[in-house]
């Protein structure tokens, strides 16, 4: 995945909305690969001017190891992950505060000691799995990275791996597109006491045969939240939505999108979800470098900020830290006592 160049980000530049305010980023990659770098050094530097207190590390097949068992080779993720987060322990942003692994569930009873090697590897900030079930028939959609098959959420060997996570204390982020919302809804229901966090809405597609359609796909994408928002065990974070799947085509502008026009064209999802859902299963994420294709950090969070304007100091305070604090088991500095 090749990044925007900063010249190109550069066209647009915003100061910070509430500077002051205490953020949690629970949702970014880091990755060093032929075509682009983006570690610890990038992050920081893409937060600067916001006050970002902690971070969660999502998984993206970042330095698996090269030897030894298939299931074992995520945990090399783990372990580079987890020598960025101590090496950064001191300051003021605690980078991986939370680190996401990646665990083969469709392994079921037998990612046990997955599990447990990735406990291993990070004692004290490894809080979840993500094995994305992401799949579409469409070419111009980008499927799972970890080529997962279609209906995999509606496996029992698949359930049966999820089933473990709560033995562990350890949460499932899922990454999926919006057509299979109702099949993680038959999974919330089927387990209801595994913490599930949906990543980015669930993915509304705006490409292929879903390009134009995006009111259709709303009402669809709408009545799939609110059957889900019936089961407490799922929390959502809310972006991810400057993708170019999501079909707004940000990233083939001449010049990025202001956080005026984020919040605009992006709101209704917003709102929705966190009036189904309320604040206190609803966070906010970065999805970066990613969303990075579309727009600057400091926009990306000024448009959340803009969409959030009408809710209370309480209520925000959920949506930009507490919730991802308290789900992903974080001590930052705005961790309430």
């Amino acid at each position: 995945m090749t990044l925007k160049g900063k010249e190109w980000l550069a066209q647009v530049v915003e100061e910070p909305i509430e500077p002051e305010r205490p953020l949690c980023d629970p949702h970014h990659h880091l990755w060093d690969k032929p075509d682009s770098r983006y570690l610890a050094e990038e992050l920081l530097a893409d937060i600067a001017d916001n006050n970002v207190v902690s971070t969660v590390f999502i998984e993206r097949m970042t330095e698996w190891r090269q030897d030894g068992p298939d299931e074992m080779k995520p945990i090399g993720e783990t372990e580079f992950v987890q020598a960025i987060a101590d090496k950064h322990a001191d300051g003021e942003t605690k980078v991986c505060a939370g680190i996401v692994g990646m665990a083969d569930l469709s392994l079921g009873d037998s990612v046990k000691p997955v599990l447990e090697a990735h406990l291993k590897a990070s004692p004290n900030r490894f809080r979840g799995v993500r094995h994305a079930t992401s799949y579409d028939a469409n070419e111009e959609v980008n499927n799972s990275h970890v080529g997962a098959p279609e209906k995999l959420m509606m496996d029992s060997k698949f359930r049966e791996g999820v089933a473990c996570l709560r033995e562990y204390n350890l949460t499932f982020d899922a990454w999926l597109f919006h057509p299979q919302l109702p099949e993680l809804i038959d999974l919330a229901k089927a387990d209801p006491d595994t913490t599930i966090i949906l990543n980015h809405f669930g993915g509304p597609l705006g490409v292929g045969t879903y390009k134009g359609k995006r009111a259709e796909i709303f009402d669809t994408w709408r009545d799939s939240i609110n059957d889900l928002a019936q089961c407490p065990n799922v929390h959502v974070k809310l972006g991810g939505l400057a993708m170019p799947i999501n079909g707004f085509g940000w990233n083939a502008r001449p010049k990025p999108p202001t956080s005026t026009e984020l919040a605009e064209a992006t709101s209704a999802y917003y709102l929705h979800t966190i009036e189904k859902f309320g604040p206190d299963r609803c966070m906010f994420e970065s999805n970066f470098p990613v969303d990075k294709m579309s727009c600057p950090y400091t926009v990306i969070w000024n448009s959340f900020k803009r969409i959030a304007s009408g809710f209370s100091d309480a209520e925000k305070d959920l949506l930009f830290h507490d919730t991802a604090a308290r789900l992903y088991r974080l001590q930052d500095s705005a961790t309430p006592a």
